[in-house]
């Protein structure tokens, strides 16, 4: 009986964790790190915005100004 248990979970064990590479390659990792880089560009681009500067700058006042 314990045998089987044993058998059954180490086959759920396998299917889980996969038969493939564990790791990334070393393309895979630049595309990332490009995609990454990239998005905080955008990112930078939309938080420095006068719209959202603007935004922000407000909300910060607004909680500095709250009475107590």
């Amino acid at each position: 009986m314990w045998v089987q248990v044993v058998r059954v979970v180490g086959r759920a064990r396998t299917r889980l964790r996969g038969t493939g590479d564990a790791g990334m390659s070393t393309s895979e990792y630049a595309v990332g790190t490009i995609a990454a880089c990239a998005f905080a560009a955008v990112l930078y681009k939309v938080v420095t915005s006068g719209a959202v500067s603007g935004a922000l700058q407000a909300a910060v006042e607004r909680a500095l100004d709250v009475q107590f």
